[in-house]
């Protein structure tokens, strides 16, 4: 992997020290997000490197954690004075606040901003009928457009009204329960506090209106998490000035870095446990990176390790002749190990 050559030309065209923080977003159980476990890897290559005039950070990720991005970026902020993020490709969500937090963010034709609006999940979360195990996240955007439809669309405006709208909501089938609808609330108001904080960061102040229509255009006027940003509707549309475009020699070298991450952790490859078993094969154990943070002289990968197994269970269905016992293969999996390592 070329990863740590491509660093060191990045950082010689940008005159900065480079991080590269990249997360799989490869289907199935084998992808990785934006987690707080970052902090000591992170914390461990700024020491190493050391306090620089310039850092640049190469993100890519499709979201995760929205605790992380003031964490991070404030950390980061103790080792420099200028700090950029380069996006060779998606930059979602958690990501996407971490950008917010640079005084430059890089973009190429390639690279995508996302609104910011999370789901949440905790144990007041509806429990999912297809698995009682698991409680379906609720989106902060989805329960705000439903109160905005009620209110704005519908012209619901008196307190009775307002309140069998809300009986509706907790109501359903499966039940929201209100302090569920409480932390959708707490964590909307987060959002925009972390956003607001994370854009008052940079260098060069921003006017309070500035902030306040890109926290505005990124929390609820998107209206989908899955609207994609390009560097022009940032810029020009949503006004985010910090948004300078990368020139061709650069954008090829982002492109060429974030082809090798995506080789490395085999991104472009479909998820089958099938396939990873093996033909023939009764039990494998495979190994997956799923996370990188490197810079020019220290790598640190994230590694999970799964063990497939080819097993036999018997299934009673109904026939006319009545109930039957039918054998049937199947495919079981289980991780035994996971965790960053050194390189």
């Amino acid at each position: 992997m070329r990863t740590q050559e491509i660093i060191q030309k990045i950082e010689t065209k940008r005159n900065s020290k480079v991080l590269t923080y990249f997360t799989s977003d490869r289907q199935g159980p084998i992808n990785a997000r934006v987690a707080m476990d970052i902090i000591p890897i992170v914390s461990a290559q700024l020491r190493k490197i050391g306090k620089q005039e310039k850092i640049d950070l190469i993100l890519y990720s499709a979201g995760g954690d929205t605790m992380v991005p003031w964490r991070l970026v404030s950390m980061i902020r103790e080792y420099t004075r200028h700090f950029s993020v380069l996006i060779p490709y998606k930059s979602h969500s958690a990501a996407t606040m971490i950008a917010l937090g640079a005084d430059e963010i890089v973009m190429s034709d390639m690279s995508e901003l996302s609104p910011i609006d999370p789901s949440t999940s905790n144990f007041f979360n509806p429990i999912d009928p297809q698995n009682p195990q698991n409680r379906i996240p609720i989106s902060v955007e989805e329960v705000m457009s439903y109160f905005d439809l009620a209110k704005n669309k519908f012209n619901i405006k008196s307190d009775d009204d307002l309140t069998k709208v809300f009986n509706k909501f907790t109501e359903s089938t499966p039940a929201i329960h209100p302090l569920a609808l409480g932390n959708v609330n707490r964590t909307h108001n987060l959002i925009k506090l972390l956003a607001e904080r994370l854009l008052k960061s940079h260098q060069a102040p921003m006017s309070e209106e500035d902030i306040r229509r890109i926290i505005e255009f990124l929390t609820e006027k998107l209206y989908s998490h899955q609207y994609f940003i390009g560097r022009k509707e940032a810029k020009e549309d949503l006004g985010i000035k910090t948004v300078i475009s990368a020139d061709d020699e650069l954008a090829n070298l982002l492109t060429e870095l974030y082809e090798e991450y995506k080789a490395e952790m085999k991104m472009a490859e479909g998820w089958n446990v099938e396939a990873e078993l093996g033909d023939g094969q009764s039990i494998n154990r495979k190994n997956y990176k799923i996370a990188f943070v490197q810079s020019a002289n220290l790598s640190n990968q994230f590694e999970i390790n799964l063990e497939f197994k080819r097993i036999q269970q018997t299934l009673t269905q109904q026939t006319p002749q009545g109930m039957v016992n039918i054998p049937q293969e199947q495919i079981v999996w289980r991780i035994t190990g996971q965790g960053w390592k050194e390189e």
